[in-house]
């Protein structure tokens, strides 16, 4: 039958203050949705800008988890009554509790349709180790994951969640095909523990001592900063190139810039600087980590390299520089595969049979 009014959905998720992953797909995915007749989108921010004359109280710890939650609450009773499906972004253990959990729980309460769009790499360990994650996923009338990795990890809990991929603006991103590279290096990940931009650091100091003009871009934000820039002086590495925090819009130019791209991370599931690395024809070296061999192949689409080794990481970059047609083959292959696999058009029929939405533009 075809659909008589549009289907109105509130996305619930982090706005881009929070510079991170889930804020760069949750606006993405926000913006494509919007031209889609067949749907009426509106967004609720888990993490509200309060009015100016209680702005000081976000600076507070713990009074600021406390304020931002009792607003957010108030932006959700006043969406959520007026609309037809929730779509609740999710990470893992107390952000979990704190932001969809309360959507999950209001759009049950007004008989609304629950979609979990759960995000984290560190879900495993959340399924496993936190006794009210279990029961409180299944509040929702369906789970949504960005990879099949996840969607094994969450069958191994008895939870069904399907699979729909991330996408990436192609044509915003500079594609450069490097068939002979400068020894000009990417990290793109937020200085969080389980991100290991120290082993891209220590993995710099042995490609260094090899390539004394060897270039390091870091870009990202976060708590282990200042730790991070003194382990730099202490390995006595030179050319590395703290950027900070950089908005999704403006990366384009720094991809550009790179000719390899190095990924570290521990604990991982879908990460879009891979996706927009590829993209932009950047090879590739990245650890195994979670959902990562879901997306990449070694020796295909990327070099994977075990966790936490550096020695590995400054081996594999040696390859790319040894192994004549090497590169080109990793990234010739991998942007092949965004084009077939990672696409709005890909994500726009995955969503739309989430949504169930028959008839669409």
């Amino acid at each position: 039958m075809t659909q008589k009014k549009p289907l109105r959905i509130c996305m619930v998720g982090p706005s881009l203050d929070i510079l991170g992953g889930q804020a760069v797909v949750a606006q993405r995915l926000l913006k494509r949705m919007s031209t889609i007749s067949s749907i009426e989108i509106c967004f609720v921010p888990v993490n509200p800008r309060l009015p100016a004359s209680l702005s000081f109280l976000q600076r507070v710890m713990y009074v600021r988890t406390v304020v931002n939650l009792i607003f957010y609450t108030l932006s959700l009773l006043r969406k959520i009554p007026r609309i037809d499906v929730v779509h609740a972004f999710s990470a893992s253990y107390w952000s979990f509790l704190i932001a969809p959990v309360p959507a999950i729980l209001m759009g049950r309460l007004f008989g609304k349709h629950v979609i979990l769009n759960y995000r984290s790499g560190e879900a495993d360990d959340h399924l496993t180790n936190w006794r009210t994650a279990v029961p409180l996923i299944r509040l929702a009338h369906e789970i949504v994951v960005p990879s099949d990795y996840l969607v094994d990890v969450f069958a191994r809990h008895g939870l069904k969640a399907i699979a729909v991929p991330n996408f990436v603006e192609i044509q915003e991103l500079p594609y450069r095909r490097r068939d002979v590279l400068r020894p000009v290096f990417l990290s793109n990940r937020n200085f969080q523990a389980h991100y290991n931009v120290s082993c891209i650091l220590r993995g710099f100091a042995r490609i260094q001592k090899r390539m004394p003009e060897a270039e390091l871009i870091v870009i990202g934000d976060g708590p282990l900063r200042e730790r991070l820039e003194i382990e730099t002086s202490a390995l006595g590495i030179t050319n590395v190139d703290f950027v900070g925090a950089v908005p999704p819009d403006q990366m384009r130019g720094f991809y550009d810039k790179a000719d390899v791209y190095l990924n570290t991370p521990d604990i991982d599931n879908m990460p879009n600087s891979i996706l927009e690395a590829s993209t932009c024809g950047l090879p590739i070296v990245t650890t195994g980590a979670g959902g990562i061999p879901y997306i990449v192949g070694h020796a295909e689409t990327a070099l994977i390299i075990p966790c936490n080794d550096d020695e590995a990481l400054a081996n594999a970059v040696f390859r790319l520089f040894d192994e004549p047609g090497l590169a080109s083959h990793l990234s010739d292959s991998a942007r092949t595969e965004i084009l077939s696999r990672y696409t709005w058009e890909v994500a726009k029929a995955g969503w739309m049979e989430v949504y169930g939405v028959k008839d669409y533009p």
